[in-house]
């Protein structure tokens, strides 16, 4: 015990030295010193400890072990104390105190004292639940976005976590894909600003105590699986993995996030978690990254049933030397390393690497100056989600800005707070599916169902009436192989339910029918192969619009929903995802008109599952469908309008607005110069209200055939009644750039169209010239 204390002293006191050293050294040198000192100082902290580990722990550094919502067996501790776990993957309901139990053996009883970092799928929200992905990227609102990542990180880190799985920058154009629910849309450059707007949010200052450091996930192009089924191959060219999905996660790179999750599955038919040319041509040696790169949830071990490894130790050599620094809850790294490292069938050095960046990382997260550093707040010695409170006010403002009307017939909304008003539907008076997918330490207990919302926002001034009407779905044997399938279903008939639902709606002045999924249906694993509103659902609709009162479809789902026949039947429509904790109130306020809804589409909305991929920024082709002279070799569906239901972009308001005509600043663009785009934005209607003003543009002649439009710039705008507003986007030379065949990123003169509008479809335009360089 004596011996035990002596060495935990000692590295305090070598701890402390090394900090007064670098405090010193700092104080006293210009800026420019001051960054190489602490540079310096990192450097020689690393490479000190990391020659005085073993083989077995460093390859014990490289394990992300799972822990479970229990405190951990001695076995897990028995692991740590001995060097053989790195990182520790946190379950939801894992505990601050089970936590700190975890680092006290890994700081106290291993022979180096190297503290673990904690990690956990805090995706959009950790205690406060916000939007899901889709959700926030329909608010078209970087400061909102910012403010979700900002509040999960202060809620994660005073758990506990050092480190979050998100977030989720996958472009998706499938919504057959449960996880595109995570992502947020189809467009590069909108999850690009995105992307780097969370990891800004979610880390603040690096090394705080509230700085949660971002894992990008999933690299590379996990949402483009083929069929949109999780889990599936993915099979892109170079050319479009370049110009569309990978720049999210250089976004994110940028934005100075910490690490990387590689995909589960294989690209052009190389697994992510074992593709060297994905993970050290592209990430290390193209973008610079220095950060570190973790393995999906058993992704080295899956590299074996891939059939790229016969065995395990093969995976671990694959997954190592293509740059697979750490190993998610995965046993061959810690079983085959050392052994493959003593045949000579691995350089050590690749050990070494992989090693220094997980130290690196924690010294980063302040974690060898304080091991308990995120451990010792308010919430460490209890931990109850029901004592804490929540950040509702934050958590309401974001949900109202991302709830999108898609159709109001003869001003169906706002509601008035008079006479009797019906809630009927599965999703009415749901606290636990409005959360949505990985809702991390969310409480229905906790949420507000817009069942709760309307009735505290119409107080006395209405009677709200409500009724289930169907089950939220129809097939129990299905929903039973979802990873989250707790749904309560009544047992009575769907007739009687119906008969129910229909007494009610006759009662009322104005039908709410709330429909759509349950969160189980938009997740990891929860691919379908229709995009239909489950058929009790549809039905119940198709009923109530026969009563003949003016009916509002609210929607609450992860991913677009054909819903043809559904928006014809209904007077008004309204896109609210999953909006989370605050949900309740944020759609009563909507709904009520207490706040006028400014979301905008970040995807399209297809008429039918037959019509995918369907998505604004297609390349054309040599006979391109012209939806105005329609003739018949073109490229088209004859049995179906090819534009989409609702486009990229797409968003009501309860107020108009008009564009004036779009002005450029010049219509000849020396290179290496910009021009303005400038456009008036009126608000034509009798109350405030916001739209989001969006830029496109189209190269319309290159050595490579370019989308018919590319998002280039956006603008939300807050306008008083009658009030104008002269918008202007400055179009630089980043702005025209592409791929070429060789993968080089250039820019190439001609003509470019210029089109702005309030979505994708609806736009003006100008056009103007690129001139060449002697010109």
């Amino acid at each position: 015990m004596e011996g035990l204390l002596a060495t935990i002293y000692a590295a305090f006191a070598r701890y402390l030295a090394w900090g007064l050293a670098l405090c010193l050294a700092l104080a006293s040198s210009p800026p420019s010193e001051a960054a190489t000192a602490l540079a310096n100082a990192k450097s020689t902290f690393i490479e000190s400890l990391l020659a005085r580990m073993t083989v077995e722990e460093k390859a014990g550094q490289l394990l992300m072990r799972f822990a479970e919502a229990e405190p951990p067996p001695q076995i897990v501790l028995d692991a740590v104390a001995a060097g053989n776990v790195g990182s520790v993957f946190a379950h939801p309901a894992a505990t601050p105190a089970q936590l700190r139990t975890l680092q006290q053996h890994a700081v106290k009883h291993s022979r180096l004292g190297i503290p673990l970092f904690f990690a956990g799928d805090v995706v959009h929200g950790r205690r406060t639940i916000f939007p899901i992905g889709l959700g926030l990227a329909s608010s078209w609102d970087l400061d909102a976005i910012s403010v979700s990542a900002r509040v999960a990180a202060r809620e994660a880190t005073g758990d506990g976590l050092d480190m979050t799985f998100a977030p989720m920058v996958d472009i998706s154009r499938d919504p057959r894909w449960g996880r595109i629910s995570e992502g947020f849309g189809e467009d590069t450059y909108l999850v690009s600003r995105i992307a780097a707007t969370v990891v800004r949010g979610f880390q603040g200052e690096l090394g705080a105590r509230d700085s949660l450091m971002a894992c990008v996930k999933h690299f590379a192009a996990y949402g483009a699986v083929e069929g949109g089924r999780d889990y599936n191959s993915t099979d892109v060219s170079p050319l479009r993995l370049y110009q569309d999905y990978l720049p999210p996660y250089l976004a994110a790179i940028n934005a100075g996030a910490g690490a990387i999750m590689t995909a589960l599955t294989s690209l052009n038919g190389v697994p992510a978690t074992a593709n060297g040319w994905l993970l050290r041509s592209v990430l290390r040696q193209q973008w610079q990254f220095s950060g570190l790169v973790i393995s999906d949830h058993s992704a080295i071990e899956e590299l074996i049933v891939h059939g790229v490894a016969q065995d395990g130790a093969q995976a671990a050599q694959r997954a190592l030397v293509a740059g697979t620094d750490v190993s998610m809850n995965d046993r061959y790294y810690l079983q085959t390393l050392p052994g493959l490292i003593e045949q000579g069938q691995i350089e050590v050095e690749l050990l070494d690497d992989a090693v220094r960046r997980v130290l690196a990382v924690k010294y980063d997260m302040g974690l060898f100056e304080s091991p308990f550093r995120r451990l010792s707040g308010s919430h460490g010695a209890a931990f109850s989600n029901a004592g804490l409170a929540l950040y509702r006010a934050e958590a309401r403002h974001v949900a109202r800005r991302t709830l999108v009307l898609l159709k109001n017939e003869r001003a169906t909304l706002p509601l008035k707070r008079q006479g009797t008003i019906a809630l009927i539907g599965p999703l009415a008076d749901n606290s636990r599916d409005i959360l949505g997918s990985w809702p991390a330490n969310g409480q229905p207990s906790q949420a507000v169902s817009l069942y709760q919302g309307l009735r505290t926002a119409l107080g006395d001034h209405a009677q709200l009436l409500y009724a289930l009407g169907a089950n939220i779905h129809d097939n129990p044997p299905a929903f039973d192989l979802l990873a989250d399938n707790q749904v309560v279903l009544d047992p009575r008939p769907p007739s009687a339910l119906l008969a129910e639902a229909l007494a009610i709606a006759r009662q009322a002045d104005v039908v709410i029918a709330a429909l759509g999924e349950p969160r189980g249906m938009s997740h990891e694993g929860a691919s379908k192969t229709t995009l239909d509103l489950p058929q009790q659902q549809r039905e119940l609709l198709r009923a109530l619009k026969m009563t003949g009162k003016p009916l509002v479809l609210v929607l609450m789902n992860g991913r677009p929903l054909s819903i043809v026949e559904e928006s014809q039947w209904a007077d008004a429509v309204l896109e609210t995802w999953f909006s989370g904790s605050e949900g309740g109130n944020a759609i009563a306020d909507v709904l009520l008109g207490d706040y006028n809804p400014s979301g905008k589409l970040p995807i399209s909305f297809p008429r039918t599952v037959g019509q995918l991929p369907v998505h604004y920024n297609t390349l054309n082709t040599g006979r391109p469908f012209i939806k105005e002279r329609p003739s018949k070799y073109k490229s088209r569906y004859f049995d179906l309008d090819p534009t989409p239901l609702y486009p990229f972009g797409y968003g009501l308001s309860y107020t108009t607005f008009s564009l004036s005509s779009l002005r450029l600043s010049t219509h000849q663009l020396p290179p290496g110069q910009s021009l303005q785009a400038s456009i008036t934005v009126k608000n034509q209607g009798s109350r405030s209200g916001e739209t989001v003003v969006q830029l496109y543009l189209r190269d319309r002649v290159a050595s490579v055939s370019r989308p018919i439009k590319e998002l280039k710039g956006f603008r939300k705008v807050l306008l008083a009644p009658g009030e104008s507003r002269r918008i202007t986007f400055t179009v630089d030379q980043t702005a025209l750039g592409f791929y070429n065949q060789d993968l080089q990123w250039i820019t190439e003169p001609g003509e470019f169209d210029v089109m702005i509008g309030l979505d994708s479809q609806h736009l003006e335009h100008a056009r103007f010239e690129l001139l060449e360089a002697s010109r």
